[in-house]
């Protein structure tokens, strides 16, 4: 008894050339049907997305813009925003970043925005910003305005933030096949020109210091292979010393180079 593969009609008969016609047409159906899949791999491995998150008033948005290249007329005034922000960097090597700013404010859209980045959609790598107590205070319940807050509240509230982050940081490393990646940027560097290696350590793993502790359990939470963490200074570009703004644009360009290197860009 002839088997099926014997009954299939031969490749010169009409009937076998109709065979194969829809043998071709499976394969181009399943070639295009994994297509979408293919391509928004390739996109997001030249375009990956950057989730930056810290309290309010740390510079967040501005850093964001910096990194966008977009001018002081587009950025408009640093004063935070109760949604989250959409910016995306293109390079001419057409490579880039998408980031996800989150807001700073203790509130449901801030909650609903770290849910999207670290859960709907994961994202690859985390700006979290920070400011050495020199954030800019904001008046709570979302009034307008700065109010005032001492160094130590400052910190004391970063630190709090900064708990609640790296859970959801260490909740999402243990999902991914691959490392996450953290870069931990102490913003407004110019306020503390003599500190800056301080700081730096300050939020380092291992530095002893309760920022550092925290870092410390993210690594053993999310285990140390899963997740890189990387402390770069910032300076807020101004126009009244040549020398810092100097500093200011070696700094962007150190902070750009080493998310290049994270994301596999060359």
């Amino acid at each position: 008894m002839n088997s099926p593969a014997d009954r299939r009609p031969g490749p010169g008969s009409a009937l076998g050339g109709l065979y194969a016609l829809g043998a071709g047409a499976s394969g181009v159906v399943s070639a295009l049907s994994a297509a979408p899949h293919q391509v928004a791999g390739l996109f997001r491995s030249r375009f990956p997305t950057v989730a930056v998150t810290g309290v309010t008033g740390v510079g967040k948005s501005r850093l964001v813009d910096r990194l966008a290249r977009r001018s002081l007329d587009q950025a408009g005034d640093d004063v935070g925003s109760a949604t989250m922000e959409r910016r995306t960097r293109r390079t001419a090597r057409g490579k880039g970043f998408r980031f996800r700013v989150v807001p700073g404010d203790n509130a449901a859209t801030r909650l609903g925005a770290l849910d999207e980045v670290f859960h709907d959609e994961p994202v690859d790598g985390v700006l979290h910003v920070v400011a050495y107590g020199h954030a800019t205070p904001r008046r709570a319940g979302g009034t307008s305005g700065t109010a005032a807050a001492s160094r130590e509240e400052q910190l004391a509230a970063e630190l709090a933030d900064w708990s609640v982050t790296a859970h959801l940081i260490a909740a999402m490393a243990v999902r991914r096949d691959r490392p996450v990646w953290l870069v931990i940027v102490v913003s407004k560097a110019d306020l503390f020109p003599d500190e800056i290696d301080e700081a730096v350590r300050y939020y380092s793993p291992g530095s002893g210091s309760p920022f550092g502790d925290t870092l410390d359990e993210l690594r053993a939470l999310a285990g140390g292979a899963r997740i890189s963490i990387d402390v770069l200074p910032m300076s807020v570009p101004t126009a009244s010393s040549a020398s810092a703004a100097k500093r200011g644009d070696a700094q962007l360009v150190a902070l750009e180079r080493r998310l290049g290197q994270l994301s596999g860009h060359r």
